[in-house]
């Protein structure tokens, strides 16, 4: 496990941390990201997306309303100031121990509040020997919460995709690493910006990246 600790003004957990969470059967995800509804708000069809929001109440999830998802500009100059509407998680995989187990890793790793809201995002990006696909198509950026967790769920048939953290946009990268299936980058977002190159994939096929990203707040508004 790779650690940063935090300083000690900021008083948060950490600023970076990975970990493999090995409570987790990833087999028990792949059904649920074929056929996702492909997100409306990105060009070229490559990305889809399903989002619901939770608080944890001891080691159980209770899942609040449905809302819609915002950023400023100033955290998402490609999409920002615009209110983004998705399906929500499908109720199957809700009730899934290993998406409570992912949810709970979030959760106890970031130390958070019992009351703190969680977004869940169920992200795939697609790529062909045509196009690649984008997970970041808006740059180096930051979220605009508090805490992110980037899951690697399944990466089939592809090459890139490798996640950096930064410092500042115009510097190096202090963290790169392609996530491997089950491995958890939980990320201080007031600290870092993030972003993940393009995937392509490896044989003359389509590819795809499954990921769930958590984020705390949950940026998602009735």
């Amino acid at each position: 496990m790779q650690q940063v600790r935090a300083s000690t003004e900021l008083e948060y957990a950490f600023l970076f941390t990975l970990r493999k969470v090995n409570s987790i059967n990833l087999e028990g995800f792949k059904p649920f990201f074929r056929n996702m509804p492909v997100d409306p708000y990105i060009k070229g069809n490559f990305r889809s997306r399903r989002l619901s929001r939770f608080t944890v109440s001891g080691n159980e999830l209770i899942k609040l309303p449905h809302g819609y998802f915002f950023q400023s500009k100033e955290y998402n100059p490609l999409l920002g100031d615009l209110k983004r509407e998705f399906a929500e998680l499908d109720d199957a995989l809700i009730e899934l121990d290993i998406f409570k187990n992912l949810v709970l890793a979030f959760s106890d790793s970031c130390k958070l509040h019992p009351e703190a809201e969680i977004g869940v995002h169920q992200i795939r990006i697609i790529c062909s020997p045509d196009n690649s696909g984008s997970p970041a198509p808006e740059g180096i950026h930051q979220d605009g919460t508090d805490f992110i967790g980037i899951f690697s769920v399944d990466r089939d048939n592809i090459q890139g995709g490798e996640t950096h953290l930064y410092t500042a946009k115009r510097e190096k990268p202090v963290f790169s690493k392609v996530l491997n299936p089950g491995e958890l980058l939980l990320v201080n977002d007031h600290e870092f910006f993030h972003f993940a190159n393009p995937i392509k994939p490896q044989t003359d096929a389509q590819g795809s990246f499954d990921v769930f990203v958590l984020t705390s707040p949950s940026l998602l508004s009735e």
